[in-house]
């Protein structure tokens, strides 16, 4: 960095698919809000649903900042607009594990499979690129994921 310049704060993307599981806006909202306290700057790309859900929860955007469509973020980084230092990719089917390989493969940020629902184990089985997994069985109870983000403290790395 040239003398003078500001460091540039850390940037977080979180990706999220449909929010046919409860917990997804929940904790969603609270990891943007730990990044937040950490300086990090996070962006939420998501579907039409889940992005509707976080907006009408947090109208005054207390937490929320940018919010856009994720087809639209995926295309940004994969054109080189876009870098993002974190990408937590929230997974409870196969196309979350889908959209992590695929951040893995177009974008350089450290990437982290938050795996979540019913059967979350066999998910998480089947992330075979590299990737922090952090998983629980948390469907309509947030706690059990909110625990193991904890103790993985993705914003303190």
């Amino acid at each position: 960095m040239a003398e003078g310049q500001t460091p540039q704060p850390k940037t977080a993307l979180l990706v999220l698919g449909c929010p046919q599981v409860p917990v997804q806006t929940s904790i969603a909202l609270y990891l943007i809000n730990r990044l937040k306290k950490a300086g990090i700057s996070p962006v939420v790309a998501g579907n039409k649903a889940a992005n509707t859900l976080l907006v009408v929860a947090d109208q005054d955007r207390h937490y929320l900042g940018e919010v856009i469509d994720l087809d639209r973020a995926i295309g940004l980084i994969t054109d080189g607009k876009r870098t993002f230092d974190l990408c937590f990719v929230f997974i409870h089917n196969d196309a979350g594990v889908s959209y992590a390989a695929t951040m893995g493969a177009i974008s350089k940020a450290k990437l982290y499979g938050l795996v979540y629902g019913e059967h979350f184990e066999e998910q998480a089985k089947k992330i075979d690129f590299p990737c922090t997994v952090v998983a629980a069985k948390a469907v309509h109870n947030p706690l059990p994921l909110k625990k193991a983000i904890d103790e993985v403290a993705p914003w303190a790395a």
